[in-house]
């Protein structure tokens, strides 16, 4: 069964990940017992495309409590380098991979593990390596530093048939700028969980910035 607009279940394509929601947010847990009510914040905001990054030693744990406890979300991992990383993510109950660059045994282990991938690009040379193994849909990290709105708008030309989520540098400031952008589906941002926000868990907040991340045209 398809992912569909009112759930969540189901086998997910990479762009069906990136056109949930504008934001995907890049989340970094140190404990585990922010975990459940973070992801119930963000959902509740209107953000369920949830990207925990492999940062911290709790992180796998993190994803795992997520799938569990609250089904209404869609958790992903990020930060994933190895084909290793993809296969522990896959038993935690990630339902997508994200990775800061590219390697074909990435993009291989997510295949055999039917998890849609976001590759990390930023070089025309790493976008067709991506697209040799059949990925389109592509992260530009880190974004502000690789070349920002510029370098998208030149890739425009050459690599019209690909979709990019930017991610690094991005903020509520500037996220609609990128979103304006034809070749840009969504954009990844860790403004939607702010450090402080989560150490007091105040996660009123937390649903608040989703709802604004939520609510920006595309």
């Amino acid at each position: 069964m398809d992912i569909t607009m009112d759930g969540v279940a189901g086998p997910l394509t990479a762009l069906q990940v990136m056109q949930d929601a504008a934001v995907i947010p890049v989340i970094v847990l140190t404990d585990v017992a922010h975990a459940v009510p973070l992801a119930r914040a963000l959902v509740a905001g209107g953000i369920r495309m949830l990207e925990v990054t492999l940062r911290t030693p709790q992180a796998l744990a993190c994803i795992e409590a997520i799938a569990r406890d609250v089904p209404e979300a869609v958790v992903g991992a990020g930060t994933a380098r190895s084909a290793a990383d993809v296969q522990a993510c896959a038993m935690a109950g990630a339902r997508f991979i994200v990775s800061p660059g590219y390697t074909h045994a990435v993009g291989t282990a997510c295949r055999d593990a039917h998890l849609p991938l976001l590759p990390g690009v930023a070089t025309g040379s790493e976008i067709m390596a991506a697209q040799e193994d059949g990925y389109t849909e592509l992260k530009f990290f880190p974004a502000l530093q690789a070349g920002g709105l510029a370098m998208l708008k030149a890739w425009g030309g050459p690599f019209g048939d690909v979709k990019f989520c930017p991610t690094g540098g991005i903020t509520a400031a500037n996220a609609a700028e990128f979103l304006a952008l034809a070749n840009v589906a969504c954009v990844g941002g860790s403004w939607l969980v702010p450090g402080d926000a989560l150490a007091r868990g105040d996660w009123a907040r937390v649903s608040e910035l989703a709802r604004q991340a939520a609510g920006l045209p595309r």
